[in-house]
């Protein structure tokens, strides 16, 4: 099976009309959430700057707690000179970009997690009706595996502290616990919703590292920014297709599960 011709299936499917009306949903609610915690703690966030920045411009001290003498004394520095001041908020600015782009996927994730039965319904119809549709999660199944999720990523972040300050390290140190959870709630959405819990174990035994290179491939189309806002839906779509694909080799055989794959180009 030719993963190009996976992917070209995949974008057919995506861009009818019952996905794209799918796609509008986490992009609609993500952005409101976004937008509404963006400008509230930006907005906070530049007031307080900019008072700091006053008060150093004027001679001022910073009045700030006792806590973090030695941080506020440099920031007190920084602020006093236009160029220098220019460039914290600068820094202020790009790290609340990165949050924003960040969070983003996580709110769109969350969302998708509850689209993902009607997705994958609507793909099972069109192209894979003579294949049972028998899953073995449950309504609230997404919400455990996003919590479980959630935290051993903060967990991981604190692991890999030490790394962040090793240059090139630092970036896939800062990637892996995105990544940990891009994969654990995508790939849990996609595989409970197809297969049985003996099918799932079966099938992610032989293949479990190919849906990892494929979330990992989704997972780098995804920092781009705010493109998965509008892509998430072709990501279910993605997995589905290879998911749908192992369950019939399961059932009928590789030799016509390619050949029934090659009849959706």
């Amino acid at each position: 099976m030719n993963e190009i011709d996976l992917v070209r299936v995949s974008l057919k499917d995506f861009f009818t009309k019952r996905m794209l009306q799918y796609a509008i949903v986490p992009l609609i609610i993500t952005l409101i959430i976004m937008f509404a915690l963006f400008f509230t703690t930006a907005s906070y966030g530049m007031d307080s700057l900019s008072i700091m920045i006053t008060q150093a411009q004027n001679g001022q001290e910073i009045v700030v707690s006792h806590d973090a003498p030695f941080f506020y004394s440099w920031l007190n520095f920084l602020l006093q000179y236009s160029v220098t001041a220019w460039m914290v908020g600068f820094l202020v600015y790009t790290i609340g970009i990165l949050f924003v782009m960040m969070f983003s996927v996580f709110i769109t994730l969350a969302i998708i997690g509850f689209l993902t039965p009607f997705i994958l319904n609507t793909l099972h119809k069109r192209h894979y009706n003579d294949l049972p549709l028998d899953g073995h999660g449950n309504f609230i199944s997404p919400l455990i595996v996003l919590i479980k999720s959630t935290i051993i990523m903060i967990i991981l972040f604190f692991v890999f502290i030490p790394l962040y300050f090793i240059p090139i390290i630092n970036i896939i140190a800062f990637n892996l616990p995105f990544y940990y959870f891009f994969h654990k709630l995508l790939n849990h959405d996609v595989a409970s919703t197809i297969l049985n819990e003996q099918d799932y174990m079966i099938i992610h035994k032989k293949q479990k590292n190919s849906f990892r290179i494929r979330t990992f491939l989704l997972y780098m189309l995804s920092m781009v920014p705010f493109i998965t806002l509008f892509s998430a839906v072709f990501f279910i779509i993605y997995l589905g297709h290879g998911y749908f694909i192992e369950l019939r080799k399961l059932k009928d055989g590789e030799a016509n599960a390619i050949d029934k794959f090659l009849e959706l180009k």
